[in-house]
C-alpha cells in the first residue's frame, strides 16, 4: 500500500502542472472515484482544511489521504510521492538549461499549460459548488467574496486576497459563535 501511495501521488505530481488547484480534480478523480479511498465529503473537507493550513494544498491533501490510509508511513510516501517529481524535474532544469523558458516551443508549452490549468481550476471550483450544502450564510459569504475579488481586480485596487479571506474567516467564525457549534457527525445543528 505505501509503494502504491507513492507511485499515484507521484505520477500526479508528475504529470500535473499548474499548481495545487490545478491537482485538485486530478487527485479527486484518482481518490475518490478511482480508488475509493476517500468520499467526496472527505475531499471536499480536506481541500478546506489544506487551503487554510501552511503549505501548498496539493501536498496537504496528498498527507491527509496517505494518513488516511497507512497512517504517518502513508503520509510520508504520499508526501514525497507528490514532492519528488517537480524537485527532480527544477533540479535538472536549473542545472542543465540556463535558459529554459527563452526556448521558443517551451515558451508557447507553458502559454498552452496555462490554458489547461485555467480549465482545471473551473472544474474544480464547479465540483465544489455543486457538492457544496446549499445553506444561505455560506452562499452569501461565498458570492460576496466572489464579487470583492473580482471587483478589486477589475479595478485594480491594492487590497489582497489574503485580507478578503480573514475578512470571510472572521465573519464566519461570528456566525459560528452567535448560532453554536454543529453538533453531530454530519456537522447539523440538533
Amino acid at each position: 500500500m505505501l509503494l502504491t501511495l507513492f507511485l499515484t501521488f507521484a505520477k500526479i505530481g508528475l504529470f500535473t502542472f499548474g499548481g495545487g488547484y490545478a491537482m485538485i480534480s486530478i487527485i479527486e478523480s484518482i481518490c475518490v472515484e478511482q480508488k475509493k479511498w476517500i468520499t467526496h465529503d472527505e475531499m471536499m473537507r480536506v481541500t478546506v482544511i489544506a487551503e487554510s493550513t501552511p503549505g501548498p494544498i496539493a501536498i496537504n491533501c496528498a498527507t491527509f489521504v496517505g494518513y488516511k490510509q497507512k497512517g504517518m508511513a502513508g503520509a510520508i510516501a504520499a508526501t514525497v510521492g507528490m514532492v519528488l517529481p517537480s524537485f527532480i524535474i527544477i533540479y535538472l532544469i536549473s542545472v542543465f538549461l540556463d535558459d529554459f523558458l527563452e526556448i521558443t516551443w517551451i515558451a508557447g508549452a507553458f502559454r498552452g499549460i496555462r490554458i489547461a490549468v485555467g480549465i482545471l481550476i473551473i472544474d474544480v471550483a464547479i465540483k465544489m459548488i455543486k457538492q457544496m450544502k446549499k445553506k444561505l450564510i455560506p452562499c452569501i459569504i461565498m458570492g460576496g467574496s466572489f464579487l470583492a475579488m473580482l471587483l478589486i481586480n477589475i479595478f485594480s485596487w491594492k487590497f489582497s486576497s489574503i485580507g478578503i479571506m480573514l475578512v470571510a474567516a472572521i465573519v464566519s467564525l461570528v456566525i459560528f459563535v452567535i448560532q453554536g457549534a454543529p453538533s453531530g457527525e454530519d456537522g447539523e445543528r440538533k
